[in-house]
């Protein structure tokens, strides 16, 4: 399957790139909140294609599962 990334100049990506700058890990729902965005896991997939290094790790809290993101590396040409 090909992924069809937005430019990584795009608003939402920006965004989304802004909330995890700073190494500190975030929830999917944090991400939401900060970026105004909806679809987190897309987002982080698309700034995987412009090489970005994004870890994702799940736990279970309270009995729910979370998901927490955490920026490694920053995508090519940021």
């Amino acid at each position: 399957m090909v992924m069809h990334a937005a430019p990584l100049s795009s608003p939402r990506l920006q965004r989304v790139l802004k909330a995890l700058r700073g190494g500190q890990r975030l929830t999917t729902r944090a991400i939401v909140r900060k970026a105004n965005v909806v679809a987190v896991n897309a987002v982080v997939a698309e700034l995987r294609e412009h090489g970005a290094e994004i870890r994702c790790d799940n736990e279970f809290l309270n009995g729910k599962r979370r998901f927490f993101y955490t920026l490694l590396k920053e995508p090519q040409g940021k």
